[in-house]
């Protein structure tokens, strides 16, 4: 029989003090950050001396603020759209294609996931100023985009892996075409990786800070550029608030996920 949780007697207890502590490890700076953007200092002060809204009021009224999250948003938009609709045809292609250098090309598309980002920011950023667009919305959205298709990839082509393609061989035989079999048949099947695509693409699009920051204008900046740039000039409890509103976003969606996901599968 295989050990269970409930079979490992004390040692149990001793896995479960050693995942809250990591827990607390991991979460407690993101419940610091939150406490202090609710805090009445005008300075980030831990912990607060009282509490107020004043500071997403603040974030709020500043059009330098709406504006930079507006960017974010439109720019995470577009590498969502773009990032499901190629990752979906490079999945195709990687799973059902079989062709020379097929895992060699797969590991090629991964490498972003495994280049650290700053080598990445730096070459995008040379190779968009020869060619004119650094500082640019199409700029922005080119070196997102490879930052997120990985995901895209990965999601979509987990989700093929795990479709029987008898089931789309069938449709053909029923008389419809192979475009047809695979938006009436695949694509409903594969629907959670779609889901997790379009979701981990925003989220790496929304929360890129250092290719952004390479990528980034005087007159063209992402909220977490703005958070960067706020932080080095004075540290002002709206960057808390902002920051805050980020991290509520990313576990929002992340939670979708998880739900999404199991309702799929049920």
């Amino acid at each position: 029989m295989l050990l269970n949780f409930d079979r490992l007697g004390w040692w149990k207890y001793v896995l479960l003090t050693i995942t809250l502590l990591t827990a607390a490890f991991l979460l407690l700076p993101i419940v610091f950050i939150a406490a202090l953007s609710f805090g009445s200092s005008q300075w980030l002060i831990f912990p607060p001396p009282g509490w107020t809204f004043q500071w997403y009021n603040e974030l709020f009224a500043d059009p330098r603020w709406l504006e930079s999250a507006l960017t974010s948003f439109k720019i995470a938009v577009i590498v969502t759209v773009l990032s499901v609709l190629l990752g979906l045809v490079t999945s195709f292609g990687l799973v059902r294609g079989s062709f020379m250098f097929r895992d060699a090309l797969k590991a090629l598309f991964l490498t972003p996931m495994i280049l650290p980002v700053v080598v990445l920011a730096v070459a995008l950023y040379a190779f968009f100023l020869r060619i004119g667009l650094g500082g640019t919305l199409t700029g922005f959205v080119i070196s997102h985009l490879v930052l997120a298709l990985p995901f895209s990839i990965l999601s979509i082509s987990s989700a093929l892996e795990g479709f029987d393609k008898s089931i789309e061989d069938a449709a053909v035989l029923c008389g419809a075409s192979p475009l047809e079999a695979k938006i009436r048949v695949t694509l409903p099947a594969i629907s959670h990786g779609l889901f997790s695509a379009a979701v981990f693409s925003f989220l790496t699009s929304w929360d890129e800070v250092v290719v952004a920051i390479f990528m980034s204008s005087p007159t063209l900046q992402t909220l977490p550029v703005k958070v960067w740039a706020t932080l080095r000039q004075d540290l002002t409890p709206v960057v808390a608030a902002a920051s805050t509103l980020l991290i509520l976003l990313t576990i929002i969606l992340m939670a979708l996920v998880a739900v999404v996901r199991k309702v799929l599968k049920q």
